[in-house]
């Protein structure tokens, strides 16, 4: 029976490497590319169809920053497919990154070199914004919408006599510092891709605790540091000309800079291979690559608390409620101009 295998973020970076080395494992899968780009997500479907010639690869327009996205793309999923394998939840986003410049020299020729590099702390900011539905933006993207998808993909992930995996794309950058419960939007502080992604690793513990009766379990990955868009983004790409070299270097002397996208993937396709009962839920998968190339997963413990887990698992029903009933107001009032509309004409 072929596996299905849905991948959010798909069309590049980190998930379009997942992807080809998803194929390349096992060309029987059914592989459903979720993105927000259409035109970027077939220019990728071709790319893979063109190395795997009879490969199922499958698209579906997914905005994970829009409620009614996440909505009708859950919709459509149920309407496909009986159900669900892995759910890889790999979209995120970090806007109008701001650097310390000062900073990033001073640490660029210190001890502090690879940790700065791995985790950005003391150095990276974000200036964040409010969506169309309310929401901050990068909470909404990195978290809030891969929770609604689950949420609303239930029915296929929690399936009786079937085993079901969900695995979120984290980050070194993930700090219990940028995180607060009282703000778990990160309305007030600067951090908020560090704050999602603390909170992606709190929930994963969460839906362990509710959802592995169920036959559905959640694990956590970090990439490493890769070279990707989004990461291209944080410095001018003259910045980025200058110190590659010198990041080549230090690739020799520290396995946390896997810099390919490929090898940023390994920790993605390490868990594709595991029995879930084997892994443990409150570690993070890191992809590593050695001074010689080699890639490998080194599972590392999460400073993360149980009991948060759970209170962050239920700030996150109350908001989906709210969320809902306002969409479901919106929904009606445009129902209602629309009516009005018509019957003026």
């Amino acid at each position: 029976m072929e596996r299905v295998v849905i991948v959010t973020g798909a069309n590049s970076g980190i998930g379009l490497a997942l992807c080809e080395r998803l194929l390349a494992e096992d060309s029987q899968l059914r592989l459903c590319l979720a993105c927000r780009n259409m035109q970027r997500a077939e220019a990728a479907r071709s790319a893979l169809l063109a190395s795997h010639t009879t490969a199922h690869v499958d698209l579906l327009h997914l905005d994970v920053g829009s409620v009614q996205s996440v909505l009708s793309a859950a919709q459509e999923a149920k309407s496909r497919y009986s159900r669900i394998d892995f759910l890889y939840l790999n979209a995120g986003i970090m806007p109008n990154p701001q650097i310390d410049v000062r900073a990033f020299f001073k640490g660029l020729f210190s001890r502090n070199v690879v940790n700065m590099f791995a985790t950005a702390e003391g150095l990276l900011t974000q200036q964040d914004r409010l969506n169309s539905d309310g929401l901050q933006e990068v909470f909404a993207t990195n978290l809030f919408g891969h929770f609604l998808l689950i949420r609303e993909l239930e029915p296929l992930l929690c399936r009786s006599g079937h085993t079901s995996r969900i695995v979120w794309t984290s980050s070194s950058n993930a700090r219990r510092s940028a995180f607060s419960m009282e703000d778990i939007q990160h309305r007030d502080g600067t951090e908020p891709y560090s704050s999602s992604k603390y909170a992606s690793d709190m929930l994963s513990m969460a839906l362990n605790r509710h959802k592995n009766s169920q036959g559905l379990f959640s694990s956590v990955i970090c990439p490493g540091l890769v070279m990707t868009n989004l990461t291209y983004g944080i410095l001018p790409s003259f910045f980025w000309t200058l110190i590659m070299p010198i990041m080549w270097l230090i690739r020799i002397f520290t396995n946390t800079f896997t810099l390919t996208p490929y090898n940023g993937a390994e920790a993605l396709h390490y868990l594709f291979l595991q029995k879930p009962e084997s892994l443990d839920p409150r570690a993070k998968y890191h992809s590593l690559t050695s001074g010689l190339g080699t890639n490998y997963t080194q599972p590392r413990q999460m400073d993360i608390d149980g009991e948060m887990s759970e209170v962050l698992f239920s700030k996150l029903l109350e908001l989906e409620k709210a969320v809902r009933r306002k969409l479901s107001e919106r929904n009606a009032e445009d129902k209602a101009h629309r009516q009005y509309v018509s019957e003026i004409e």
